[in-house]
């Protein structure tokens, strides 16, 4: 598997071209629930990343931000030698949805060479990302079929799920 970095434009395009197929995998991934599902995407995954570097891309760090928890906030204030309210009233933000989120894009511990500053303290959401190794894929596909969106490595595993036979 050969995965090469593709700007969120094209892989938004990429994603809405291929969205009648893929919502349809989804609807029979989800009424199936196929017990091989975790098996499949977890190799699809590390082959993946056996060809593919983070550090080459960094579209997720450019363009979304992680959902971030009091432990998470803890971390990086730690990290940082600073005050979880000194931490919180410069780099976070509560989202619409009541979540404590980075207050900018893209994040604020992104270096210029696509290295984080925080690297060893990053958010659990950002340890975890793509999801593509997750127990129980079945129940995150919705967020997974957006992340194709961002990440080359999750729309070349979507892309591969529809030549299985599931």
């Amino acid at each position: 598997m050969n995965i090469n970095y593709k700007t969120p434009e094209e892989l938004k395009q990429l994603t809405d071209k291929g969205r009648p197929e893929t919502n349809a995998l989804l609807k029979k991934l989800k009424k199936k629930k196929p017990k091989r599902l975790d098996d499949v995407v977890h190799t699809l995954h590390y082959e993946a990343f056996d060809n593919f570097d983070c550090l080459d891309c960094a579209n997720c760090c450019q363009t979304i931000g992680p959902r971030l928890i009091d432990k998470d906030i803890e971390r990086l204030a730690k990290h940082l030698k600073m005050k979880v309210a000194d931490f919180m009233a410069q780099y976070i933000k509560t989202d619409e949805d009541g979540d404590f989120v980075f207050n900018e894009h893209p994040c604020p511990f992104l270096l210029p060479d696509n290295y984080c500053m925080v690297y060893e303290s990053r958010p659990k959401a950002c340890r975890e990302y793509p999801h593509t190794d997750r127990k129980r894929f079945y129940q995150i596909l919705e967020l997974s079929h957006k992340n194709c969106e961002t990440c080359p490595v999750v729309l070349e595993v979507f892309d591969e799920l529809k030549k299985e036979n599931f």
